[in-house]
């Protein structure tokens, strides 16, 4: 295994050396000479444009500036006239007045067009690189260079080239050999730590020699070592916590045996109801029409608080599991309130209830379902017509409280007792079951609340007041 490791580590950096090396070579030998004629021509642009800046304004250096310019391109430089005379600097007596020009060529220059061409000496047979560009008053700027220089530079780069490569070989090649050895070594020893893991035998430590890498790796595996000894020794309380929750789902079954129960109970009654009246139409036992219509409605009734009762059921399934969203948006809860109050009114003097609204501020803005709240509110006040007693007063209430809207129904009638405070809000929990079947409820409004509030994350609750009990809830102000 280990001779492997550094067999396989030598050479792949050997091969990668040779890759590097040759990938130089042969961009130095193909790209090399194109990359330093696109220079060339960029140099002659540039000193054609500074040239002719100082032609254009009569600059008094420029001779002394063109000579410097021929210097640095290692050319020559001349402005000529054809029509006239000319001048130029040490080029010009060398070369001698654009003579890789043809007359087509001078022509096209003296009507504005700017030449970059390579060109071949008629003489010498060297080929030149030559830039000429109009000047005012028919002159013009020609720039010249040799390419055998460019050539020659090239073939010098290539040969010492070679050198740096055959060094570049040498020196990667000793580096794969000392790399493959330094590197095998400690890998090796983590390999021997991770088979004693694996046997779960975690006394074995690694040597950490190192802050590299390796080092952080090794100290990485004796982390996990001691994690794993320690998660281990873990196991036996995640058994005892396992234990626990199946017995929390034997609860959880127990409960939905006995949501199950209280729904067949609920629906016990009515659809007995529904069969003995039926059966009494079919056997004809209401002979005459005002029986028969007694006998329909007692059924419709029946059918009616059943449809009640297995909607209620959905929306507290959906709340329950989650499977309902809110809509979320801002609005202003005190008009909300005071649009349910106008509901009840009719219903409040029908049934001789004094019912009062109190606000304490108005345009009070809260984010959350104006829907489900308002069927919050809907409840409490139902719940309250249902239970008032007394002086059959409700007041309906909203005011600031640390920094929260807090919404209150109260009733007068009887207290509800301190053991049934929290299971009211149960399903199908009744307090009083004679006065809950004479209205028809499902024992589920308060349920059917409690999701909603607890969607909106809202504290509510119920308290004993004077002569009643008082429904509450809570929003938070939108700021």
């Amino acid at each position: 295994m280990k001779n492997n490791i550094r067999t396989k580590l030598f050479v792949g950096l050997s091969l990668f050396t040779c890759m590097i090396v040759g990938l130089s070579w042969v961009l130095n030998t193909k790209y090399l000479e194109n990359y330093y004629m696109k220079k060339k021509r960029e140099s002659l642009i540039q000193y054609g444009k500074e040239i002719e800046h100082m032609f254009k304004n009569h600059e008094d250096h420029m001779d002394n500036e063109i000579e410097r310019i021929e210097n640095t391109i290692g050319g020559n430089i001349t402005i000529y006239n054809p029509y006239f005379n000319h001048r130029g600097g040490m080029g010009f007596s060398k070369m001698g007045m654009g003579m890789f020009l043809s007359n087509k060529e001078m022509k096209e220059v003296l009507e504005g067009k700017r030449i970059l061409e390579t060109f071949l000496h008629p003489k010498f047979k060297v080929k030149f690189l030559v830039h000429a560009i109009p000047l005012e008053g028919d002159n013009i700027l020609i720039l010249q260079t040799s390419i055998g220089a460019i050539k020659e530079s090239v073939e010098i780069g290539k040969g010492f080239h070679v050198y740096i490569g055959m060094l570049a070989l040498g020196v990667g090649m000793f580096l794969a050999i000392w790399l493959s050895k330094t590197f095998t070594k400690p890998i090796v020893e983590l390999n021997r730590v991770a088979k004693s893991m694996a046997k779960l035998d975690f006394s074995k430590k690694y040597e950490v020699k190192a802050n590299d890498e390796i080092g952080q790796l090794g100290e990485t595996i004796n982390y996990l070592s001691n994690t794993l000894n320690h998660t281990i020794s873990e196991l036996n309380e995640a058994n005892e916590k396992l234990k626990e929750d199946i017995e929390r789902k034997r609860k959880i079954d127990l409960m939905r045996k006995e949501f199950i129960s209280s729904v067949s109970h609920e629906l016990k009654t009515p659809i007995a109801l529904i069969q003995g009246y039926a059966e009494g139409l079919k056997e004809k036992v209401a002979e005459d029409e005002e029986s028969q219509d007694f006998y329909c409605e007692v059924i419709i009734d029946e059918a009616e608080k059943m449809g009640k009762m297995v909607k209620d059921l959905l929306e507290l399934s959906q709340m329950e599991s989650k499977n309902t969203t809110i809509q979320r948006e801002v609005f202003h809860i005190d008009e909300l309130v005071e649009k349910t109050y106008k509901k009840y009114k009719s219903i409040f003097n029908d049934r001789d209830i004094k019912a009062t609204l109190k606000k304490s501020n108005k345009n009070v803005e809260v984010m959350g379902d104006p829907s489900k709240i308002e069927q919050v509110l809907v409840n409490f006040i139902n719940n309250g017509i249902h239970h008032i007693g007394g002086e059959k007063n409700i007041n309906i209430y909203m005011e600031d409280h640390k920094g929260k809207v807090r919404i209150g129904v109260y009733n007068t009638g009887d207290f509800i007792r301190e053991e049934e405070m929290k299971k009211i809000w149960g399903s199908f929990y009744k307090i009083d079951k004679s006065r809950t079947r004479e209205y028809g409820g499902t024992g589920l409004g308060l349920a059917i609340v409690k999701s909603i509030l607890n969607l909106h994350h809202s504290n509510f609750g119920v308290i004993n007041r004077n002569d009643g009990v008082e429904f509450w809830f809570e929003l938070k102000k939108y700021l």
